[in-house]
């Protein structure tokens, strides 16, 4: 089927329904201090790491080796008409999304146990020597990955895809302008790439920017390209993300509180520096200090509610409420 034929989402899809109830989107980011990435064409099932074309056990062992680390595994594959090919050799990538430790390398393996060579716990603390076993550089360009694995959620597939497709497109419109410009540079790597999971599939179509770790929902192809532009610029943008990885989710609302008041958009220009919790469930409440790069610092109050009307967070599952998290004040105290 080709990407104009996929069908659009019915009205009952979980990205319908969450968008027409208004649900925010600040907040709803995965959690991650650092990505690992591996590059695996083909079909993904649900469980992707362990349901694809990769090794079910070296990808149940990539799994295992995250744990308690901050490391956030998904595959990648190119975006093409079709995935059958068995390339010769793999790209992976690897990012730190901490402010201060905010770092991308990539290299290319011809056997994905060779990922079993990077230090886990060390790319989840933001060691660049975390990748010193593999062939490896460090970029200063960004990636968007877009999620795209239909086996998750309809929605993914059918409105993911699309944007995946049109960013590439325009991607590779602009390349095609640099070659006849300057004939002799060389080819870049890839900056588009379809991901296995982001979480949030009720948000389609997301996407995740790393280094940065910002990720966003109900993107088209208009916004997903001003967002991988701006990030391109060390930059970021506020209208439709979800939130910086590096944070808690009342940590990633806070963030991007404060940056609307102050209409900032440096990647690294915030950090947040504390999250406690001031009120447990039903009704949760934290307070959270984010310090800009300048000095200055603001104390954020969150509180958190169950939607009061239920929907489900994912095509195919039951009913449920989610846990909505909204901002009651921003204050500066220094």
């Amino acid at each position: 089927m080709r990407d104009d034929q996929l069908p659009s989402p019915q009205p009952h899809a979980c990205s319908v329904l969450s968008r027409e109830l208004d649900e925010p989107l600040a907040g709803t980011g995965a959690v991650a201090g650092a990505w690992l990435l591996a590059e695996q064409p083909g079909p993904w099932g649900r469980t992707a790491v362990t349901a694809s074309r990769l090794d079910p056990a070296l990808g149940a062992e990539l799994e295992g080796r995250t744990a308690g680390t901050a490391v956030r595994l998904a595959l990648i594959r190119r975006v093409e008409d079709h995935h059958d090919h068995e390339p010769p050799h793999r790209r992976w990538y690897a990012a730190s999304t901490h402010p201060r430790r905010t770092w991308l390398a990539t290299g290319v393996v011809a056997y994905p146990t060779d990922l079993l060579k990077i230090d886990f716990a060390a790319l989840g603390a933001g060691d660049r020597r975390a990748v010193a076993g593999l062939e490896h550089e460090f970029v200063d360009a960004p990636l968007l990955g877009v999620c795209t694995n239909g086996k998750r959620d309809a929605c993914c597939a059918t409105l993911g895809r699309r944007v995946a497709v049109a960013v590439e497109a325009a991607e590779e419109a602009a390349e095609a302008l640099d070659v006849v410009a300057a004939p002799e540079a060389e080819q870049e790597i890839p900056a588009v790439w379809e991901i296995t999971h982001l979480g949030g599939h009720r948000f389609a179509p997301t996407a995740v920017v790393l280094p940065s770790g910002y990720s966003y929902g109900r993107l088209d192809a208009a916004s997903a390209t001003r967002v991988l532009a701006d990030a391109r610029q060390g930059r970021m943008a506020v209208r439709g993300c979800r939130g910086r990885s590096t944070w808690s989710r009342a940590g990633q609302v806070a963030e991007l509180a404060v940056r609307s008041a102050l209409d900032e958009a440096a990647e690294s220009a915030l950090d947040v520096v504390a999250v406690t919790q001031t009120a447990p469930d039903p009704e949760p409440a934290w307070t959270a200090v984010v310090e800009h790069e300048d000095g200055r610092a603001y104390e954020v109050s969150v509180r958190g509610a169950y939607a009061p009307v239920p929907r489900p967070e994912s095509c195919g599952k039951a009913d449920g409420t989610p846990l909505e998290l909204r901002v009651d004040a921003v204050d500066k105290i220094r």
